[in-house]
């Protein structure tokens, strides 16, 4: 009886009995392989003979083993130095012969080409004996065409335990990249195979072989789903490894690239085959414009570490390669890029991935759009800031072309002006002088639409509501029509697979806790919300807690990373501000923390702008104060010694650098600013495993909540509603500010170019009526018509039809709004940093936490619209209260018996105050003095107590904060120079009482801060 054959063998078997019968390979043997010049020789010279008779002749190969060999040394040397993926594409010349040593994939209606592809040979041999000096060593199956390897596997079955894990560590120990098989370049790419999962390498290099998973996904993580079908990974060979497919990632995907170092000049060579998401992805996207032509909207959502950069130059490079009938679908591809760094970054990508030179442009100038068009360059790169001014040359002579927009980082690059002016420009109708105002209004609203004749390709990790209704795929459930992206490659994945870390595994906050007091002797009223956030900037920006806070990141730096010599000693570290001002103190603060421990290291700071540093002059710039310009500043960090890098406004968002490995964070941070600032940590690179996050202005709760939004697949959970829009300007028509007729006017000048003198009556006329309007009433018209600006902007764009009224309107109120004065806003928490100074403060951090995000798809609401502003009233409140409630929230001690706490306290100065030396002092000494005596008789009432209260003596001896404090109250009650005992009067002192009610989820016991390392998960 025969069993299944559950061995490495049977899955081997199962792989090359597809390959052969299902999909058109020959099987090789082992007599077929010259060892020599690692090819199956029989299938070479077949091959070539076969297709190439005439220039097989020229050589002579078949009648001289001579040439014969002088032929293989020219085709392995060729192989050796240009690479197989190169050669294939691009043939070898053995004079005197030109050899085409693959046939490319032929176009539709090219009946010579299909002839000629069908002549290449795909063959397979299992159990492949490569090695000339260990006869023995066998591979488990190799790919080759025409002859030449293309691709090695190892397999290994997990009913037999083991797995993709086993295989890559036997190329790495087993398979000796010194063998001419396994050598750079020679094959495309090494895959190793379990019934599971696979992961490929593109280089051996002994225990460098760096292994990458190649895996489809499953639920939104990595691995792969359950296959009704026949096993996990049969992907590979029913389809990867097709004729048809493995023919296109040859000739458009696989390549090797040449790096330039631009400061050493130093040359690195990379050879590249592409992801299964990213493959996945842009045939998806190929195929999806093939079938339904020019015009459609996709969004995909590909978290960072997808290698985004390498996606969009092989949907670049494709695209302009489609065809219809013979003719190209596509005349332009434009790549909008919002950021400088990775415009360039693209730029050189796609120059290398294109195998048609002279094909890619930069577009920079006005002019230079048309220049390129002209020229016949046909991918064309550009910033989202010059993009709006250079397209608008084109003009009529282009409104017949069919163009495929691809925008990077999409949430950005759409701002509603930005996409008007684009698809403007892309429709024709922008620079026709001879319109009439009613053609030029129509032509407006036309603008605001995307065109139909151009494909939108929105590319972002985080993408905002208007983005997933702009660009996602809509789809109705529940009654709603929701949109959800096109194709996702989610932060999940990215982390399980290890392309990048996890931000949020080692998680530390820094809890602070503020005493502040009373300096004047009434009691005033504020608005106590507003004076809140006064009081919290004040005490965060105080010179002296920012020393606290840098002493805290730098003795982190140095204890938990530097000597930990986490990545290899080459660790770098972030501090995020909240503000220019904030960032030069951490600047000196840092620094002078460095100095004093004699540190090595040195700082970096990054700020935009100039900035009057406690006003001096001239005016410091980062650029200065680094003694080098900001331009340099990712190179320089690169470099020793510097070691941290201090920001405000820079580096937050588009900054990769893989050494960055810790960040601390003053700056509140919320939503996708926090997922951008925090991400910059999560770019992986050899010995980074770990990375620190120390918080000192976030809670977990609102880091967890921006995550979430991001993690699996974004969903939009309904549609922007346009009836919105009319119940804007029914509000707004019932304060009377305007009319029709001011409308029409307006617009009629202003679209047929009439002076400015002409359109400010109008407008003054207008605004004189606004401001007889009510404060709220003002408000509510303001907010109303910003909210239809900003509202129809964005609907104007995706609805299928226009408004003529609405685009007149917007037209109206884009000139009005900057006219109308904003609504007087009483600032009633005005003065109350002069009335207030900080006692105490002191940080603790809290334990190291891995903050869990919930394993599901995430919903995120549509844009709102009809929205309109109202007056918020100020809650007033005396001061005294203000400062209690702050103190309450960022002051207290969590003590286990606070009764207890509070009458030993109240009893304390005067029980100090009886002492005979402290009353001697009170009368014979100075002050400074008797408050040495005070202090002094304080710790023998301390001690007195212990028995009655441990933990108030506890307090006392380790928390410095809680010992200087009560230093200071015993001291302010019981001093007097009468040297008179003092009695609880009945009054409240003029110092506010620290207030010891605990607050559970505010305040935290003051005790030795648990180790950084040392962390619990939170769950």
């Amino acid at each position: 009886m025969a069993f299944t054959n559950t061995k490495e063998s049977g899955l081997e078997s199962l792989i090359v009995k597809w390959l052969v019968e299902q999909n058109g390979y020959e099987e090789g043997t082992n007599a077929d392989y010259n060892k020599e010049y690692a090819v199956d020789e029989t299938r070479l010279f077949r091959f070539l003979q076969d297709t190439q008779p005439k220039e097989m002749d020229k050589l002579g190969v078949f009648t001289s083993d001579t040439k014969k060999r002088q032929f293989l040394n020219r085709l392995s040397g060729e192989i050796a130095k240009r690479g197989i993926i190169d050669v294939l594409r691009n043939g070898v010349k053995v004079y005197p012969a030109d050899l085409i040593m693959f046939y490319l994939t032929p176009t539709e209606n090219n009946e010579q080409a299909k002839i000629m592809y069908e002549k290449n040979i795909f063959s397979v041999t299992r159990q492949l004996r490569y090695s000339q000096d260990a006869g023995k060593l066998a591979l488990d199956v190799c790919l080759f065409i025409n002859g030449l390897p293309v691709i090695t596997m190892e397999l290994k079955n997990q009913l037999t335990k083991q797995n993709t894990e086993n295989a890559a560590r036997q190329y790495k120990e087993d398979r000796d990249f010194h063998d001419l098989l396994f050598s750079f370049k020679r094959c495309m790419v090494h895959f190793a195979v379990d019934d599971a999962t696979i992961q490929f390498c593109t280089k051996l290099a002994g225990k460098d072989s760096w292994f990458l998973p190649f895996n489809k996904g499953y639920n939104d993580g990595a691995g792969n789903p359950p296959n009704p079908d026949g096993l996990m990974t049969d992907y590979l060979w029913k389809d990867i490894l097709t004729k048809r497919k493995l023919s296109r990632i040859i000739e458009n995907y696989a390549q090797v690239i040449e790096e330039v170092d631009e400061d050493t000049k130093k040359k690195s060579i990379k050879q590249i085959w592409p992801r299964y998401h990213q493959l996945d992805c842009v045939e998806k996207l190929l195929a999806d414009v093939q079938e339904n032509d020019v015009g459609k909207r996709y969004l995909i959502q590909h978290s960072a570490g997808s290698g985004k950069s390498n996606s969009i130059a092989w949907l670049a490079h494709q695209l302009i390669g489609l065809e219809k009938d013979g003719h190209p679908m596509i005349d332009s591809v434009l790549v909008v890029t919002d950021r400088r760094i990775l415009d360039k970054q693209i730029r050189n990508t796609i120059k290398q991935f294109m195998q048609v030179k002279n094909t890619v442009t930069w577009a920079e100038h006005s002019g230079d759009l048309r220049k390129a068009i002209q020229d016949g360059k046909r991918i064309i790169i550009s910033t989202i800031e010059k993009f709006p001014y250079i397209i608008s040359e084109i003009g009529q002579e282009h409104k017949n072309n069919k163009f495929a927009i691809i925008i990077d980082e999409a949430h950005s690059g759409q701002s509603g002006r930005n996409s008007a002016n684009m698809n403007l420009a892309l429709s024709g109708l922008a620079t026709d002088d001879d319109a009439d105002n009613e053609d030029k209004i129509n032509a407006m609203m036309e603008g605001r639409k995307l065109v139909s004749s151009a494909s939108y390709f929105a590319f972002t990790a985080t993408p905002k509501n208007k983005t997933e209704e702009m660009f996602g795929v809509a789809y109705e459930e529940d009654g709603e029509i929701k949109h959800r992206p096109f194709h996702v490659y989610t932060m999940k994945q990215a982390i399980q697979e290890g392309f990048i870390l996890d931000v949020l595994r080692n998680y530390t906050t820094i809890d602070s806790w503020y005493k502040l007091m009373k300096t004047v002797e009434d009691d005033p009223m504020f608005d106590k919300k507003r004076a809140q956030k006064k009081l919290r900037a004040f005490v965060e920006g105080n010179p002296d807690v920012i020393a606290k806070k840098a002493a805290m990141m730098v003795e982190h730096f140095h204890e938990q990373v530097v000597a930990k010599k986490k990545l290899g000693g080459k660790a770098r570290a972030m501090v995020v501000t909240a503000n220019i001002p904030r960032c030069i103190e951490y600047y000196y603060a840092i620094n002078k923390c460095l100095a004093d421990r004699h540190s090595p290291y040195k700082t970096i700071v990054a700020f935009s702008g100039e900035h009057k540093y406690n006003g001096q002059e001239p005016a410091l710039t980062s650029a200065a104060m680094n003694g080098f310009p900001d331009a340099k500043i990712p190179k320089e960090f690169k470099k020793e010694p510097y070691r941290i890098l201090i920001v405000a406004d820079m580096f937050q968002t588009g900054f990769d650098e893989p050494l960055l490995q810790t960040m601390y964070v003053d700056k509140p941070l919320y939503d996708i600013a926090a997922v951008q600032t925090l991400s910059r940590l999560n770019r992986a690179c050899p010995g980074k495993d770990e990375v620190y996050v120390l918080d000192f202005a976030n809670k977990t709760s609102t880091i967890e909540d921006a995550f979430q939004k991001f993690y699996r697949t974004t969903i939009l959970s309904g549609e922007t509603d346009p009836n919105k829009l009319y119940d804007l300007i029914t509000l707004m028509e019932s304060y009377q500010v305007y009319d029709d007729g001011d409308v029409n006017q307006l617009v009629d000048l202003f679209l047929g170019g009439a002076e400015r003198d002409r359109l400010d009556p109008i407008l003054d006329a207008c605004t004189a009526v606004y401001k007889q309007l009510e404060l709220d009433d003002q408000i509510k018209f303001k907010s109303a018509a910003k909210s239809f600006v900003r509202t129809y902007g964005f609907l104007g764009a995706i609805l299928p039809y226009g408004n003529v009224d609405w685009e007149k309107l917007s037209i109206f109120m884009n000139l009005l709004i900057p006219k109308l004065p904003s609504p007087r806003d009483d600032d009633l928490s005005e003065g109350i940093l002069q009335t207030i100074d900080l006692n105490s403060y002191r940080n603790e951090a809290q334990e190291a936490i891995a903050i869990k995000l919930e394993d599901s798809d995430s919903e995120i609401a549509p844009v709102p619209a009809g929205t309109v502003g109202h007056i918020v009233e100020p809650e007033m409140d005396l001061l005294s209260k203000i400062i209690m409630d702050f103190n309450d929230m960022f002051g207290n001690i969590n003590w286990n018996d606070a009764d207890n706490v509070q009458r030993q306290i109240l009893a304390i100065p005067e029980m100090v105050s009886k002492d005979k030396k402290y009353q001697n002092a009170m009368k014979n000494s100075d002050e400074q003095e008797a408050r040495t005596e005070s202090e002094r008789a304080l710790q023998q009432v301390i001690f007195s107590i212990m028995a009655d209260n441990m933990e108030l003596f506890k307090q006392f001896q380790d928390n410095p904060s809680f010992k200087k404090w009560l230093s200071d109250l015993v001291f302010n009650l019981t001093y007097n120079p009468e040297g008179k005992a003092y009695v609880i009067p009945g009054s409240e002192p003029k110092v506010v009482k620290y207030d010891f009610t605990p607050q559970q989820d505010l305040m935290m016991v003051a005790e030795v801060p648990a180790p950084y390392g040392e962390k619990k998960t939170d769950d």
